[in-house]
């Protein structure tokens, strides 16, 4: 038997877990109500079901992370509202997001939310709370990957520069 004994729930939470477990429900749940918005502004069927996917996920992480905070004695972050549902064509053109737009942020978040998980992973001494951040990563990841398919084929991914090495270049360091 280790130290901490055999149940990882029955364990205490250090303070990098509670800050991390805190840090990413508050972000979570931020981002819950940014997507509400994103999807009052996706026009692309396949975008929206994407986004209503993406909030699914999220709800179920904010649950699965209250639960674990109210369990451990942690007061939760606070939760903005949820945004109403509107009509695309009641968002003015200057407010309006575009379908490009929502998905390269859509990306972004996820690129940073595979970043965080990791980080929590990586600081956890329980496994139940590292477990836990593995599924969100796994399913972050899954997400991802059906997101840059949706952005190569609608033509939405903005691609960096391309780096062509001068073929002069590659024969000379070719012996490298």
């Amino acid at each position: 038997m280790s130290i901490f004994g055999d149940n990882a729930s029955q364990q205490p939470m250090h303070y990098g877990e509670v800050s991390g477990v805190w840090g990413f429900l508050f972000t979570t749940k931020a981002l819950y109500v940014q997507y509400q918005i994103y999807l009052n502004n996706a026009g692309d069927l396949e975008l929206r079901k994407f986004i209503e996917d993406t909030l699914k996920s999220k709800k179920d992480e904010i649950l699965k992370l209250e639960n674990l905070l109210k369990a451990n004695g942690v007061s939760l972050p606070p939760s903005p509202p949820d945004r109403p549902i509107a009509s695309i064509e009641s968002i003015p053109p200057g407010a309006k997001m575009n379908d490009y737009e929502i998905a390269g942020a859509l990306t972004r978040d996820l690129s940073l939310g595979l970043v965080a998980c990791s980080s929590v992973m990586g600081q956890c001494l329980r496994e139940d709370i590292a477990v836990l951040f593995g599924t969100f990563h796994m399913n972050k990841a899954r997400l991802g990957a059906r997101l840059l398919r949706m952005n190569k084929e609608k033509g939405w991914i903005v691609l960096p520069p391309m780096h062509m090495q001068a073929p002069e270049y590659a024969a000379e360091h070719a012996h490298v």
